[in-house]
């Protein structure tokens, strides 16, 4: 992989950042990237693989609209550490199926199949206080509000 097409990414991703407002993903992706590197090597190198071989050349050729790819990227790092399901948690709180469309000013969570946090896979810039509070219980482990 170039640095030209790694430079490429990154402008069509901060350009579709700037547009939407939304928050960049990468330094979180890397820290779970990180921490699966340091589980299960096999898992880290198919991640890496991932990234270099079909997340990158997508957004840096266009076929892939970068907010979505690299949403998606979090998706493979989430089930990556565990089986489970990926849900949207809209401002009231309430939770829907995922949906890659409707990602916007959305908490996205994979819940576990079996026992565990949620693991997030992507936050809007500001969580309502309804999104919080699922935060809060779901990802943190918090069995109490914060007022």
């Amino acid at each position: 992989m170039s640095e030209d097409i790694t430079a490429q990414a990154d402008q069509r991703l901060q350009e579709a950042l700037d547009a939407s407002g939304g928050r960049d993903p990468r330094d979180f992706y890397r820290d779970r990237l990180r921490e699966l590197k340091g589980l299960d090597a096999d898992k880290y190198e198919a991640a890496v693989e991932y990234y270099r071989e079909r997340l990158i050349p997508e957004v840096a050729s266009g076929a892939a609209e970068p907010l979505v790819a690299w949403t998606e990227y979090g998706r493979l790092l989430a089930e990556s550490f565990t089986e489970g399901h990926t849900v949207r948690i809209d401002g009231t709180g309430k939770s829907h199926p995922y949906d890659v469309t409707a990602i916007a000013d959305a908490l996205l969570l994979h819940l576990p199949t079996g026992k565990g946090r949620a693991i997030v896979v992507g936050l809007p810039n500001e969580l309502t206080p309804a999104q919080r509070a699922t935060y809060d219980v779901l990802v943190a482990g918090k069995q109490r509000s914060r007022d």
